[in-house]
């Protein structure tokens, strides 16, 4: 029952942090022109990506950073810096250019740092310390999933939205990506400046 109610606990927190559905409109817009097995791939590289991330940072990062020096806001600052530069890009690029599909596309910007980014690993490290492993990473499972299923019907989407909104709406993602990258910063930046 303990198990239960530790696992309800770490499971809105995870979500927040990941929040699938906000990175929703920016795979859309990305992806756009893709083709469907290609999509599939991205999703699958994308989800496997974040998962791993993710896990080998719950066991490593503390030690990882201690052994480094590095601060969790130098982290932060670090992966908005990272998120900036894709949003830039996205902005600055010709649409035939934009869209050329990449053996890492899943990886890299999506697996990380969109999905197990900044605030998904400062979480999930956060949360183990308070609530254990075992609880954390089933959390971290069902999240997961859940946002596996949210791409998977990014088809749907891209069909009711049609080719003219997609386009469109790419732009709007990416300076969407770059206000939450400098928000990373920004954020990463005064916690520095407090602590």
């Amino acid at each position: 029952m303990e198990l239960l109610n530790d696992f309800l606990v770490c499971l809105i927190p995870i979500m927040v942090a990941l929040d699938a559905p906000a990175t929703l409109p920016l795979f859309v817009a990305m992806t756009e022109g893709i083709k469907k097995h290609e999509r599939r791939t991205i999703i699958r590289q994308s989800i496997i990506t974040a998962f791993l991330v993710t896990i080998g940072f719950v066991f490593l990062g503390r030690a990882v950073f201690r052994a480094l020096g590095i601060m969790v806001e130098d982290f932060m600052i670090a992966g908005g810096i990272v998120l900036l530069i894709i949003a830039i890009q996205d902005i600055v690029q010709a649409a035939e250019k934009k869209h050329a599909a990449s053996p890492t596309f899943g990886v890299v910007p999506f697996g990380t740092p969109l999905i197990a980014g900044p605030a998904t690993l400062t979480t999930t490290l956060v949360l183990v310390g308070s609530y254990g492993y075992t609880p954390v990473i089933l959390s971290l499972i069902a999240n997961i999933l859940l946002a596996w299923l949210i791409f998977a019907q990014a088809e749907r989407i891209i069909k009711f939205m049609g080719i003219g909104g997609t386009r469109a709406f790419a732009k709007v993602a990416a300076l969407l990506l770059a206000a939450i990258a400098v928000k990373l910063i920004r954020s990463g930046m005064f916690k520095l400046i407090e602590g």
